[in-house]
């Protein structure tokens, strides 16, 4: 085994796993805290893609930046879509089933509707980073992968020290153990809860961005996502977003792994059944309590 294309590997492997990391993140404050199943956060994400397309084709805006300015709309959005989910279902004891069917539906209407504006070719974007590759001795370092990998471990370290530092970020952490507690704070957990669901959905705005700028996208993307955004929540450990970073970067080194030296079909495999060792031998996670 070439040692040349081992350490290129795992280089390549850390920055998939970087950009793993901003894709989950929304999932584990979702999932991981709220215990909200949201299989249409990926096509949030998507949606992200496509308005970053947008204004980088019309006014030529690089697309993280465009992602950074529309944050405050996918907050909004955010909250809204708690809102109706709260209301038919949540507050009716009815969010299990019913509830998984209504993101289900939100993930299905958002790619028709993108399909019916966009069609089904694949959409990129330009920047003058994206073509360019940093190259060390044998080390290949493409800023495609480079600039995802470090906007999305900026963004995952904001909302660590949100999360740890603040009294709404506290709330939000305790908002699923106990609620009761939480009222004692005066604190309205239903506020809480759709204020930490509208920052899952606004993580979306900066993944889809970071997306779009390391491959074209089209519609039906999201699907490949939703099988590994919620292995990596919970190989991390509910709750933790440093274990989603970590189970992120593991899971980018193996799928690299997998993909150089025994070719890519056998990436996904290869994952989920490293995926399935890990729990094994750790139910709760690499960093699970």
């Amino acid at each position: 085994m070439p040692v040349e294309l081992l350490i290129n590997a795992i280089i390549a492997g850390l920055l998939l796993g970087g950009f793993y990391a901003a894709v989950t993140v929304g999932i584990s404050i979702s999932f991981g805290i709220l215990d909200i199943v949201n299989i249409a956060h990926p096509a949030f994400i998507i949606l992200g893609s496509y308005i970053a397309y947008i204004v980088n084709q019309t006014l030529g805006i690089d697309p993280i930046l465009t992602a950074i300015i529309v944050l405050p709309g996918f907050y909004a959005l955010g909250a809204a879509v708690y809102q109706v989910y709260y209301q038919s279902f949540e507050k009716r004891g009815q969010d299990a089933l019913r509830g998984l069917a209504f993101f289900f539906g939100l993930l299905f209407v958002t790619e028709v509707m993108l399909i019916l504006v966009f069609g089904v070719d694949y959409r990129y974007v330009q920047a003058a980073y994206i073509e360019y590759t940093w190259h060390y001795s044998f080390m290949d370092l493409p800023f495609r992968m480079v600039i995802p990998c470090v906007v999305s471990m900026l963004m995952v370290g904001l909302l660590q020290f949100y999360l740890s530092r603040t009294f709404t970020g506290r709330a939000i952490m305790a908002v699923s153990q106990d609620q009761l507690a939480l009222q004692l704070m005066a604190a309205d957990p239903v506020k809480i809860k759709r204020t930490a669901f509208a920052i899952s959905i606004a993580t979306a705005s900066i993944a889809g961005a970071l997306l779009i700028v390391i491959q074209p996208v089209e519609p039906s993307v999201g699907r490949e996502y939703i099988g590994r955004v919620f292995a990596i929540c919970v190989l991390g450990g509910l709750q933790s977003l440093p274990g989603t970073v970590i189970a992120a970067m593991l899971l980018g080194v193996v799928e690299s792994f997998t993909a150089t030296f025994y070719g890519p079909s056998w990436a996904p495999a290869v994952s989920f059944g490293f995926l399935l060792l890990t729990l094994a031998f750790r139910p709760a996670g690499l960093l699970g309590r």
